[in-house]
């Protein structure tokens, strides 16, 4: 009995020493693992992966074939059939679609369609590039895979999408990765490691979906294969004609002034927020400001009413309302100025305001746009195209807004009938440089997208701004900004009379 009270002591001392363990530095699991997958320059080497099998549903038995694609920088797509029932995934660097015998085809949107970028960018770099990209990478610990002990390392991105990886703790390759997919998660266990081009590739997959569970058998890996862009492209399975497009862009810039006019007539509430990606992977609201929002002689009035979500104090309020009592004065003063010089020029003269302003579909001047199609957004019809920067546009003497975008490269959204933009997503295709690079750089891949909701039955008003850059500035400063406004409390409202206007501000 003795004995045994000592042995089962000294199991305890063990197992709590190896509790205790400190664990590896994710830095140390990832270097591992790139020894172990066969190197980084090989793993660099590789610009583009095609891998072909077959896949079976577990539930039924049902077979066919798989086919997954990449191309760097961050083309991908994935596609199985299962007795004729076809699925098929994909990003082409501007939106990501997906494409089933069941739903049919339509573009990914909100946390669907940024979880599918990540992991295009994922299957093309893995874990390479987080630095360069200003990812977090944490510990998550220890797990059982299949039985062997495996790391933990998760990775976020700037915007928030995490990738949860396992190592095995032997060998220290990549033996499952959980990757989300807008309400969904995806799990992928890897075996069966078989060497090409000096990289160890798996040959066995195993994939969890919701309640899904599907083993995929490989045939071959291929790198380096010469896969056509065209390959990514937004699939065309509809016959319905679509409109013209310069027709359409020119409806848009028509209809824009109209647009701005009904905002006019409204008030609103908007949330400023910027976020920070913490050493732990965690994306947080660093501040916030929220402020009631109203027009007056065409210009917004902001009434900041709290920061960080909390109200400000009695006096805080007092002093910035006596702020908006003085910029409605000096708004009345201006336009009386604006009008008197109006008067003094001829009718074709365009005032300074009007020769600022820049429309979405003069943008779109700079760009090519490729891929249109019909869908469905928010239980309206809408047409959508992707759009990328064109080579062949003349940027010398344009506005620097529109040199801007002109290096964007995204989706839009177009309500078919009020034509008008509803969504937009877009990202630096190229880095933008200001003043040569010297006064600032922002970084490729850059992301702004905007969203809007149908007010009123009569017109779409924004409801979200996301903004994800980074910008070196003066060549030595690199600022991060990671910002998203937020709009709501749609009211609609019509007076010209100054005192009425600073009471409506102040009631909101």
């Amino acid at each position: 009995m003795r004995i045994t009270i000592i042995t089962a002591l000294f199991l305890s001392i063990l197992v709590l020493c190896h509790q205790i363990t400190p664990a590896q530095s994710p830095d140390k699991i990832l270097k591992k693992a790139i020894k172990a997958s066969g190197e980084e320059k090989a793993l660099r080497n590789i610009t583009s992966t095609k891998a072909d099998g077959r896949i079976s549903r577990m539930s039924d038995n049902a077979t066919g074939n798989f086919q997954s694609q990449a191309v760097q920088p961050n083309l991908y797509t994935r596609s199985f059939d299962l007795n004729g029932f076809e699925t098929a995934v994909g990003y082409n660097g501007k939106s990501s679609w997906n494409r089933d015998s069941k739903n049919g085809l339509r573009t990914l949107t909100g946390t669907a369609g940024r979880d599918f970028q990540t992991e295009s960018n994922y299957r093309n770099n893995r874990w390479l590039n987080y630095k360069k990209e200003k990812s977090k990478i944490v510990s998550g610990g220890k797990s059982i895979v299949d039985g062997k002990s495996a790391d933990i390392v998760t990775l976020t991105t700037v915007k928030g999408t995490t990738i949860k990886m396992y190592f095995d703790s032997a060998s220290g390759l990549l033996i499952r990765d959980e990757i989300p997919a807008g309400d969904s998660k995806y799990t992928f266990d890897y075996s069966d490691f078989r060497t090409v081009d000096g990289v160890q590739e798996p040959f066995s997959i195993v994939s969890i979906v919701d309640d899904e569970k599907y083993e995929i058998k490989l045939d071959s890996v291929i790198h380096n294969a010469q896969i056509a862009k065209s390959t990514f492209d937004f699939p065309v399975i509809s016959s319905e004609p679509l409109p013209d497009i310069a027709a359409l862009l020119k409806e848009l810039q028509t209809n824009q002034e109209r647009i701005d006019n009904i905002l006019e007539n409204y008030s609103y509430t908007s949330t400023f927020a910027t976020r920070e990606l913490g050493k732990d992977g965690i994306l947080r609201e660093k501040e916030s400001r929220t402020s009631q929002v109203s027009f007056h002689k065409g210009k917004p009035i902001r009434r900041l009413v709290a920061k960080n979500g909390k109200s400000l104090s009695t006096e805080e309020q007092a002093r910035e309302d006596k702020k908006i009592e003085k910029l409605v004065e000096e708004l009345e003063n201006k336009e009386a100025k604006k009008q008197a010089k109006i008067a003094k020029q001829s009718a074709d003269e365009k005032t300074e305001d009007e020769d600022k302003r820049i429309s979405v579909a003069e943008l779109l001047r700079a760009s090519n746009l490729v891929n249109p199609r019909r869908e469905r957004f928010r239980g309206r019809d809408v047409i959508v195209f992707d759009f990328e920067p064109n080579p062949n546009f003349d940027f010398e003497n344009v506005k620097s807004l529109l040199k801007f975008f002109g290096k964007m490269a995204g989706v839009i959204w177009v309500d078919a009938k009020d034509k008008q933009v509803v969504r937009l997503e877009a990202a630096l295709a190229d880095n933008y440089k200001i003043g040569g690079g010297v006064l600032a750089n922002m970084k490729r891949g850059a992301a702004f997208i905007t969203e809007s909701e149908r007010v009123n039955d009569e017109v779409w008003l924004p409801s979200q701004i996301e903004l994800i850059a980074s910008i070196k500035v003066l060549m030595v400063k690199a600022i991060n900004i990671n910002q998203v406004a937020k709009y709501s409390n749609y009211h609609k409202f019509k007076t010209e009379v100054k005192d009425s206007k600073i009471d409506e501000i102040k009631q909101q």
